[in-house]
């Protein structure tokens, strides 16, 4: 039986580097809460896909803060239980294209310029005003959220990591080279963690938690545990 949602306002922030497990852990943690899950980097994803669409730079930072500004991103709930959360652009569902390899090389860059981030940042507050969300993404507890009731920084190593995403782009059809996703992960590890705008880093209160060598079940249990046990310090 799940538990019911610890507090209808309480808001959880769940950060870490790409393939740490964090949007898995995010929507289950959402789903026995009963709370509303929020895939940030869903959002920065929609973006980068329309960037490349209109034949965008991913460095010109000007044109996709116009671009940014013209746009309607906006996320909705599965049609099946299970299935990933619907990502509507413009008011179309892209909820596949935007996990495409293009976009997968793409999007770590347009993320990083301070004019994107800045706008997501109002769009990523106005969404969880009033809390009652599970919010996952690289600056959640650090900016969006600073203030959530429960912090989670989830890592992995970085062999634990490359494993994970290239089995996922090996399930979607892609056939990378291992060292390439490596390469991957490095640069966007780099990119993420030395942009100069809310930059990825644990918040100072976030509870860290390894998922190298613990199933998601086990993540999702300890997370959900971190909700009640603040339910019961409150």
């Amino acid at each position: 039986m799940h538990p019911s949602s610890p507090n209808p306002t309480m808001t959880v922030a769940i950060d870490g580097p790409a393939a740490a497990g964090k949007s898995t852990v995010a929507r289950a943690v959402a789903a026995r809460l009963n709370l509303t899950y929020v895939d940030t980097g869903a959002m920065y994803r929609a973006l980068t896909l329309k960037a490349l669409a209109a034949g965008i730079s991913p460095s010109d930072e000007a044109a996709l803060a116009r671009l940014a500004e013209s746009t309607e991103i906006g996320l909705a709930p599965p049609t099946d239980p299970g299935s990933p959360q619907r990502v509507l652009l413009d008011g179309r569902e892209v909820t596949r294209e935007i996990r495409t390899r293009p976009v997968d090389l793409a999007v770590s860059t347009v993320s990083a310029h301070p004019a994107v981030r800045d706008w997501f940042r109002r769009l990523q507050r106005r969404m969880a005003e009033g809390g009652g969300v599970v919010m996952e993404g690289r600056d959640i507890g650090t900016v969006i959220l600073p203030a959530a009731d429960v912090k989670v920084y989830l890592n992995g190593t970085l062999d634990c990591r490359v494993q994970r995403r290239y089995r996922e782009l090996q399930e979607k059809g892609y056939r990378p080279a291992l060292d390439e996703v490596r390469e991957d992960m490095i640069r966007r590890d780099a990119i993420d963690s030395s942009r100069s705008t809310a930059p990825l880093t644990a918040a100072p209160d976030a509870v860290r938690v390894d998922t190298t060598d613990k199933t998601i079940d086990e993540v999702v249990s300890e997370v959900v545990g971190l909700c009640l046990e603040r339910r019961g310090r409150r």
